[in-house]
């Protein structure tokens, strides 16, 4: 090979080499950052804005449809995960979440709603007063019934709800309505209906809610899911289902885009149902913890917070947020209940005895013909 030749090489050689030496100051490996939230919760760019604004992280997102699904996946190694707040209060329990540097977390501090302070999370009162050293609230929603207002007639503003949830047990409901396939929503429904409270651990009310369960299977063929459930209520396939209130916005907002104005979709909350408060938090097991206090304030940016709010249709906790709401979104109280509709509905309580209760009773009424 020619002397001029191997030299041109060799100095080739040497600035890539320079280069590659040059690559961990100039272009320095990102960091992992792993998300576990549920489906279709969060608004479309948040992580993308998210990267822009801290380009040292690379966002995976992993979704899951309830807590219960997400609970035996933990030990995949998470940063961030949501659960709602009767599952934090048992990942509390049982060392699965470490507490937040609040030092790390100024936009919460500015604008999380004070009242998340003084709510009861649990009736284990040592373990609802640690709540807020291991999560913040991301989201939060209430549980009632949508319906078609042309094919299905309620009393005006009732709250009764055997009046309510009897939409779902009725006969004439018949391959028309939409059960949560989540056992605390779907049982507490009927424990609601039957007019006992939905952390009830007495045998003879969870039998007869466990068998009105079973029948309802069986005589009105309800369609059982969690996502999919909004799509069939906005395409008309639903007259009536269980719901989030959340989910009423945005199943009122598909039915704009599809056009069906034949639909009158609404919403109302029986009296004893539930509330509940979605919140981020970090497992034990998390790899990246500054890159989850970095997402966690992210997430409290008032603008971006107002995104996800409006996006994903549930109840916002930052208080610039929901001043940035249309007033009959902000100030409808199914959706931001004030302190008298609070005071008539129940947050999901836990244990492990409840826990293995309820599984159950869900895993029997999913088993049955």
């Amino acid at each position: 090979m020619n002397k001029n030749v191997r030299k041109v090489i060799a100095s080739f050689a040497a600035l890539v080499m320079a280069g590659a030496a040059l690559l961990p100051c100039g272009c320095a490996k990102k960091q992992q950052l792993v998300i576990y939230n549920w489906g279709d919760y969060i608004a479309e760019d948040t992580v993308a804005k998210f990267e822009a604004k801290y380009p040292q992280y690379d966002v995976v997102y992993r979704t899951f449809e309830t807590n219960e699904t997400m609970y035996p996946n933990l030990q995949n190694g998470y940063d961030v995960i949501i659960p709602s707040e009767y599952m934090v209060c048992r990942l509390i329990e049982e060392d699965w979440i470490q507490p937040l540097d609040w030092n790390k977390l100024p936009n919460v501090t500015k604008y999380m709603d004070p009242m998340f302070k003084s709510v009861t999370y649990t009736d284990n009162a040592e373990i609802s007063g640690q709540v807020l050293d291991y999560a913040v609230p991301y989201l939060y929603c209430t549980v009632g019934l949508v319906y078609d207002a042309n094919k299905i007639t309620l009393p005006e503003d009732t709250t009764d709800p055997a009046v309510i949830w009897d939409v779902l047990f009725n006969t004439e409901s018949q391959n028309s309505i939409g059960m949560y396939d989540s056992m605390r929503e779907s049982i507490g429904a009927a424990l609601n209906y039957l007019g006992y409270s939905i952390n009830s651990m007495n045998e003879a009310e969870l039998q007869e809610a466990l068998d009105l369960l079973i029948k309802q299977k069986s005589a009105l063929h309800p369609s059982y899911g969690v996502d999919n459930l909004k799509d069939k209520v906005a395409a008309g396939e639903l007259a009536a289902s269980i719901a989030w209130s959340g989910d009423h916005i945005v199943m009122l907002d598909r039915i704009e885009e599809l056009g069906k104005t034949d639909i009158d979709l609404q919403f109302v909350l029986p009296e004893g149902s539930n509330w509940s408060v979605d919140m981020m938090c970090v497992p034990t097991n998390c790899k990246n913890y500054d890159g989850a206090m970095d997402f966690i304030n992210f997430m409290y940016d008032p603008e971006i917070a107002y995104e996800n709010c409006d996006y994903v249709g549930y109840s916002t906790p930052n208080t610039a947020a929901k001043d940035m709401l249309d007033p009959e979104v902000s100030g409808n109280k199914y959706y931001y209940p004030d302190a008298e509709v609070f005071s008539t509905l129940e947050v999901y309580f836990t244990s492990d005895a409840l826990e293995e209760k309820y599984t159950e009773l869900w895993n029997t009424v999913k088993a049955s013909a």
